[in-house]
């Protein structure tokens, strides 16, 4: 596939690219040979492959899935200005 500068042209426009008109010829090369190589990876048959989340084989490091209170209450609760029975002391907003 071929691009022309007047394509390429809006193609930047579009992208809010400034792309001076001296470029554009050399651009529009460009542009048009990575688009000739999108068509050669079209052509594969890749029916029969997998897809692929990552190049190497991982799998993730899992952990126990447990409820716990994080055993930081006493530094957590010594953030606030004022406590009791374990929870943060505020003034009172609904009548």
């Amino acid at each position: 596939m071929s691009l022309d500068k007047a394509t390429v042209a809006k193609i930047a426009h579009l992208a809010r690219i400034k792309v001076p008109d001296g470029e554009l010829e050399s651009l529009a090369g460009e542009l048009s040979q990575i688009l000739t190589f999108v068509e050669q990876l079209n052509e594969v048959d890749t029916k029969d492959v997998p897809p692929m989340t990552s190049v190497a084989a991982q799998k993730l490091r899992r952990r126990k899935d447990e409820v716990t209170d994080g055993g930081y209450a006493p530094q957590v609760l010594s953030n606030g200005p004022e406590t009791a029975e374990g929870f943060y002391v505020v003034p009172k907003v609904v009548e």
